[in-house]
Order: structure tokens, then C-alpha cells, then sequence
């Protein structure tokens, strides 16, 4: 039996190296970015389109409706340092990072739901635990990203279908921001985690799981300086 599966943002980055592994294991995969893709074959078809436009509904919607779809992974995300000045950006970051994310989710759920089997995965960041200065929009966004898929993998679960948030540290994609990136890993090892994810479907996954207690950490410390 076939499977299809839908990756957004899986043009490059972590994305097209998860989405070689489906097409080798000879799974139906549809991908929608804004940037073309560079992969080619039989089973693949790409869609050029942003997911804050209008016309990525209609995408998903008729991808939907002609083949049942057993998994969705959610890979889009875009990041910003706060200027003060220019904060125009700041919104966006919100609407690509989550509320695209929640749109995805309610565009393939309820067929999901009709079966009683399906997979959302979405791609978070060990961000979500952290208040940033440099960029709020992007921590504030992975913050409600994990929760609400959290919440929605408790409520879907009775009914058969699994929600993953995948939560990376550094990966060496063009969103790796900053001076400093402890633990980066490649974007082969961080598809071995995803794959890891496919295959188990936990409701949390960390990668690497050494960053944990880095965090903790400098949540602490944080919280000890705000005082």
C-alpha cells in the first residue's frame, strides 16, 4: 500500500533530506515552498507557493482531497533580529512560524480523523523555552508552535492520529542564526532524528538531547538576572 505524505518547507534544510528518505522508501510525497525544488521523481510533485498566501490553502486543500494523507510535516520557518525601528517584520515571523503551522493542521486533521490514522509532525526549536531580546518573534513563535502541538497530540491521540513536535538545536541550515551555535549537527543527522519521529511518533522529541540541560540552564540564569 502506497502512502502519501505532505512536507511544507522542504525545499532544502532538513526538509529535502527527509523528503529523499520518504521517495527511497517509496512513499508519494507532495512538497510545498516558496523556492523550487531540485529534486526530481516519479513519485514527487512540488508546489512554488508561500505559506502566508492565499493561494496555499487552495494547495492544500485540493492535495487533500485526492489522496488520503498518512503524513504531514510542518518544516517552514523564518527568523528576524528585532530592529525597534522597523518592526514591520515581527508579524510575519508569527504568521509563517505558527499560525501557518495551525492553518496546515486544520487543512489535513480532519481527513486524518475520518480514518482514525495519520501523522502531523511539526519542527520546533529548543527556542520555544527561552525569552529572547535578539529575536522575540521567533521565540514567542516556537513557544505557541510546541504548546499548541502538544495540547492537539492530547486531544487527537483517542482518535488515532499521533502529533510529534520535533524540538532541534542548531542545524546547519541557512536559519541558523548567531555567533555562537553549540552541538550543531547536519542535516543528515537531524533526518535521522525526524526518521526516529516517523517510525515512534513520541509527542516530544528533543535533538540533540545534550542541549536539554543547556537550556535549563540558561533559563535559570535568565530568571536569576530578571530579579
Amino acid at each position: 500500500m502506497q502512502s502519501k505524505a505532505i512536507l511544507v518547507g522542504n525545499s532544502d534544510g532538513i526538509g529535502k533530506a527527509v523528503t529523499n528518505r520518504l521517495l527511497k522508501q517509496g512513499w508519494d510525497v507532495i512538497g510545498i515552498s516558496r523556492s523550487e525544488s531540485s529534486l526530481k521523481h516519479e513519485k514527487y510533485q512540488h508546489h512554488v507557493c508561500d505559506v502566508v498566501s492565499v493561494q496555499y490553502h487552495g494547495i492544500l486543500d485540493a492535495t487533500v482531497q485526492t489522496k488520503p494523507v498518512d503524513l504531514c510535516i510542518y518544516f517552514a520557518g523564518i527568523g528576524v533580529f528585532l530592529d525597534p525601528l522597523d518592526m514591520s517584520g515581527e508579524a510575519n515571523v508569527i504568521d509563517v512560524n505558527l499560525t501557518s503551522m495551525v492553518k496546515t493542521a486544520a487543512a489535513v486533521v480532519p481527513g486524518m480523523i475520518e480514518r482514525g490514522q495519520g501523522h502531523f509532525i511539526g519542527v520546533s526549536s529548543v527556542a520555544d523555552e527561552l525569552i529572547s531580546a535578539e529575536a522575540p518573534s521567533y521565540h514567542a513563535s516556537k513557544a505557541g508552535f510546541t504548546n499548541y502541538l502538544r495540547g492537539l497530540a492530547l486531544a487527537l491521540k483517542p482518535k488515532g492520529v499521533y502529533v510529534t513536535n520535533v524540538r532541534y538545536g542548531f542545524v546547519d541550515t541557512k536559519l541558523a542564526k548567531g555567533d555562537i551555535k553549540p552541538f550543531m549537527m547536519t542535516t543528515e543527522k537531524a533526518a535521522n532524528h525526524m526518521q526516529y519521529c516517523i517510525d515512534k511518533k513520541p509527542v516530544n522529541y528533543t535533538a540533540p538531547k545534550v542541549v536539554i540541560p543547556l537550556i535549563k540552564f540558561r533559563r535559570l540564569m535568565m530568571s536569576l538576572g530578571a530579579r
